[in-house]
């Protein structure tokens, strides 16, 4: 059965998509055909989820098909581009943005593509710029990759796999790898050797074990294929002779990738015909030095797309992520004049402890000293505060577990000298915040913030374009709430850091994605039992983007069922899945989502416990114990009568957020046995970029004061009586609080505007208005959550 779109009933026959050179493909064309139906999103997917799900394994497949046959490429593009086309003729944009993505994916691992095919491709990208938000900045990113690669025919091939791979060369010093963490509450038992078995072989798959060298010939083998074409390049031969060179290999590399970088910054002044001819000597050089024959042209040899350099953690501890990620900048591999460290910095850079790292604007609460100062004659007692706080001693201990060497035995002191960062160091982060972030901050900067949320590359509307950095790290986090909770908390205290002493900024550019994973139907561990769907995040962003459905939501089902395949037939795998799919995510998912990290502060009934600081990013929870039992019967059977409703009375002061942006100051007194405060939009009705708090207890029609649902940015919530709460964030348990007397919430202020209103308040004293750069500057700190296609409207 053969799934069809409502613009396939004109479609021309597919005779006039054979790819030119005269060469027939291995699958058929038809089959191709019905393989990319396969996987377009539909209109009935809500009603089918598991068809929905099903498009990703489809998906995976269908590249496997074309990906060790060159002519199979060729006639995907062909396929592709002919289906974009009637896409958009009849207007079925839901289907543009996963045919684009298919298309690209194609191009990078086909062999040669002949110049109408890319005109073709280019003329449709650039007609996406006239298109609204997402598909504009989609067609406007491909549409300089086109344009590139047309010029320089096997660039996007050479650059990925030379960064992915940390190839050493002289003009092309980025270099990209992919953390992925996984919360070890999700994923236990059965599925830890599933993932640890695919990324095994990942790194094996097919030819086996794949050094610097082989993908030294591989680059070389597709940037002479795709710039010569069948008829100057014998790809067989060609690839022989660079399998028998060995280490010979390494000069012809250094060769290629200065050719291609030379005619990029040459760009449309260069010639093309000039970088033909002088791969096509380096071909001749190549080829003639083992092979008298004359040279002639040959059928094409595959040159399989390698996944980027992947490490897979189970996140045990909040600073793991900061700690591979130091190790990885300070590796040998890494050319010393681009490592963002120098051998002095390592001490003083990772010897502070995250207690240490407050910012001047936030409050500091003193606490005299009883000890010596010296490290061994600390008391070894824990506070008994949760280590979900950003400034505890659990934490710290943490922090300091990393640091076994053989010289900590010795008596040492922590440094007292606190450095201020320089102008420098101010201007890099302010630099940062503003090319990730743009002028868009500036709407509602100086009244109250929009309810839109941002989403998708800021580059069509930023003046500041964000500089490409030599390193890239792409942190992927496999969980539930959970998971992206302790990310932001996470990220925001390395913006903290940075903000006090630069590390990382300057050097290392920072994307994050997630994989929605729930737990099994076993008991739960540390999942607050509280209602809802424990993966909030991951379905919103399944709601906003179709392709981020078929392909990363779709993975939750795949791991578990990977896990009883494999119970029930154990061995290795022989193809990996997951981290093709995560290849797949991190290559093309490159337009964000933006979620507002928001700021907690705790004040305990316990007058002599100091006030605690935290984050969270999609979920909190306050409920007074004592009343646990009632609230849940009143939930149930949802009593209308103000008789029925039991609880505690508390004052909540807050902002009304409205669509104008005039937020008007409110305060309520309200008896409840517990509140949730949601920051992630439930349906796409109420998407807001918002606070939504919701009581236990549904409001009765005989209470004036009576309230549904409160939107807001800011909140101070406080209990009256002599009753305290307990406070849980994230639906994490291991990140609850007890005796809990008032909160205040609000958006994480951004550490790059932070500093620049601490400049400006230096010589303008008693001025608190914005001006200058904080103008333009975003307050608040968002948590960017790279997807396919940003939200789409």
């Amino acid at each position: 059965m053969t799934n069809k779109a409502h613009w396939d009933n004109n479609s021309s026959t597919m005779d006039d998509m054979e790819p030119t050179g005269g060469c027939s493909p291995t699958v058929p064309q038809p089959d191709l055909y019905r393989s990319v139906q396969a996987v377009l999103p539909r209109e009935t997917d809500p009603q089918q989820p598991a068809n929905c799900f099903n498009k990703g394994m489809l998906r995976w497949t269908l590249h496997k098909k074309v990906q060790n046959n060159p002519v199979n490429s060729l006639s995907l593009v062909w396929v592709l581009i002919k289906e974009l086309e009637k896409a958009e003729r009849w207007d079925s944009r839901k289907c543009i943005i996963p045919l684009l993505h298919t298309l690209m994916y194609a191009i990078v691992q086909t062999a040669y593509i002949p110049d109408e095919l890319y005109k073709r491709v280019y003329d449709f990208c650039k007609r996406l710029l006239t298109y609204p938000h997402p598909y504009c900045a989609v067609g406007l990113s491909y549409t300089r990759q086109i344009r590139t690669e047309r010029l320089v025919p096997g660039l996007m091939y050479q650059r990925m796999v030379t960064a992915e791979q940390r190839l050493k060369n002289e003009h092309y010093p980025f270099q990209e790898r992919v953390f992925v963490f996984a919360d070890p509450e999700v994923i236990t038992g059965s599925l830890i050797p599933v993932l640890f078995g695919d990324f095994e072989v990942s790194s094996t798959a097919s030819t086996g074990f794949l050094g610097p060298l082989d993908h030294m010939c591989t680059v070389v083998q597709h940037s002479l294929q795709a710039a010569l074409g069948a008829e100057q390049c014998h790809g067989t031969k060609l690839a022989q002779t660079l399998r028998d060179m060995g280490q010979d290999i390494e000069p012809y590399f250094q060769e290629v990738v200065a050719t291609l970088e030379q005619s990029v910054e040459e760009g449309s002044r260069g010639d093309g015909e000039a970088l033909r001819s002088r791969l096509q000597q380096l071909y001749r050089e190549i080829v003639c030095d083992t092979d008298s024959e004359p040279l002639c042209g040959g059928p094409l040899c595959d040159c399989p797309l390698p996944n980027p350099e992947m490490s897979f953690h189970l996140w045990t501890e909040d600073l793991d992520i900061w700690r591979e990620l130091a190790k990885w900048c300070r590796s040998g591999d890494v050319p010393e004049q681009f490592c963002p460290l120098s051998q002095e910095q390592d001490d003083l850079d990772l010897g502070e402890a995250p207690s240490d790292l407050i910012l001047p604007y936030m409050t500091r609460f003193s606490i005299m000293s009883d000890d010596s100062g010296i490290e061994r004659d600390l008391p070894t007692g824990t506070d008994p505060s949760p280590s979900s706080s950003l400034d505890t001693s659990s934490i710290t201990a943490s922090w300091e577990q990393c640091k076994t060497e053989p010289d900590s035995l010795r008596l040492s002191r922590r440094g007292g000298i606190k450095l201020k960062p320089s102008a420098k160091d101010s201007m890099v982060l302010m630099q940062d915040t503003l090319e990730d972030q743009g002028i868009s901050g500036a709407r509602g900067g100086s009244g109250g913030a929009t309810l839109q949320r941002r989403a998708g590359s800021t580059s069509i509307q930023n003046p500041f374009p964000k500089q490409q950095r030599h390193f890239t790290a792409k942190i992927v986090v496999m969980g539930d709430d959970r998971v992206v909770g302790r990310l932001a908390k996470a990220y925001y205290f390395f913006r903290k850091r940075e903000a006090r002493r630069l590390f990382l900024t300057m050097k290392v550019s920072l994307q994050f994605y997630h994989i929605p994973v729930c737990a099994a139907l076993a008991p739960k561990r540390n999942l607050h039992q509280s209602q809802g769907d424990s993966c909030t995040l991951g379905s919103y962003l399944s709601n906003v983007d179709p392709w981020y459905t078929c392909n990363i939501q779709s993975l939750d089902s795949m791991i578990h069922k990977l896990a009883d395949m494999q119970q029930m037939n154990p061995g290795r795998p022989k193809d990996p899945f997951i981290s093709d799919v995560i290849s797949y995510y991190v290559r093309s998912g490159q337009q964000p989502v933006y979620f507002t990290i928001y700021f907690v502060k705790i004040t305990f009934t316990n007058t002599t416990k100091n006030p605690v600081e935290d984050v969270f990013l999609t979920h909190l929870e306050m409920e007074f114990p004592e009343f646990r039992q009632i609230s849940a019967t009143v939930r149930d059977k949802q009593r209308k009568s103000s008789w029925d409703v039991c609880g505690a009375v508390i004052s909540m002061n807050y902002k009304k957020a409205t669509l104008s942006g005039r937020d008007v100051e409110k305060g309520i007194s309200v008896r409840t046995s517990g509140a949730q405060i949601s920051a992630i939009p439930s349906s796409e009705a109420e998407d807001l970029n918002c606070l939504t708090l919701t009581l236990n207890e549904a409001p009765t029609k005989t209470k004036s004061n009576a309230v549904d649902k409160i939107r807001t940015n800011n909140i101070k919530i406080r209990t009256l009586e002599s009753r305290s709460f307990t406070l849980t964030l994230d639906r994490d348990s291991r990140r609850t609080y007890r005796n809990v007397q008032s909160i205040e919430v609000s958006p994480c202020l951004d550490p790059g505007y932070c500093i620049q209103k601490t400049i400006r308040s230096k010589f303008n004293l008693g001025e608190d208005k914005d001006a200058g750069l904080s103008k333009y500057m975003s307050k608040a700190l968002p948590l960017p959550i790279n997807t396919f296609a940003g939200i789409i409207n």
